[in-house]
């Protein structure tokens, strides 16, 4: 008999702050580790998701404390999914640059879409017609 699919799942909402960041992204590590996902894996959630909450935080909404960032996380047997949505103007993730060409390499940022696309098996944006954009990413489970 198979066993059910169990999900646990989270829903946060933080202000426009750099000191949400760490609050939200610890909750987050805090549900990976009860998901079981080994540390390596772990370890590339983590970084993606704080790259994603600094986006909305700073990219999205401008450090505007009257706009809101939410995080859904998602665990199932099949896989972790994360979204993170700010309240900002939107943007083109194809036209941020590619952080491993060589004019790009000593650059202090512009690595955290390089670093959500590598550490999550699947990631897209949404722009929203009311405001805001999400990010969405999915890290597929092994077969366990």
């Amino acid at each position: 008999m198979l066993s059910p699919v169990t999900i646990e799942t989270i829903e946060l909402t933080l202000p426009s702050r750099i000191e949400a960041i760490n609050k939200a992204a610890t909750a987050v590590a805090e549900l990976v580790t009860r998901s079981g996902i080994d540390e390596e894996a772990a370890f590339g959630i983590d970084l993606a998701v704080r790259e994603a909450l600094v986006n909305a935080v700073i990219h999205g909404n401008k450090l505007d404390e009257a706009k809101l960032v939410e995080i859904n996380v998602k665990s199932s047997l099949d896989s972790f999914e994360v979204s993170v949505h700010d309240q900002g103007q939107g943007f083109n993730p194809e036209t941020i640059s590619d952080p491993t060409k060589e004019e790009n390499l000593l650059k202090s940022s512009g690595r955290g879409i390089f670093f959500m696309r590598n550490f999550f098996d699947e990631v897209d944006w949404s722009i929203s017609p009311t405001g805001g954009t999400t990010v969405r990413m999915i890290k597929r489970r092994a077969n366990r």
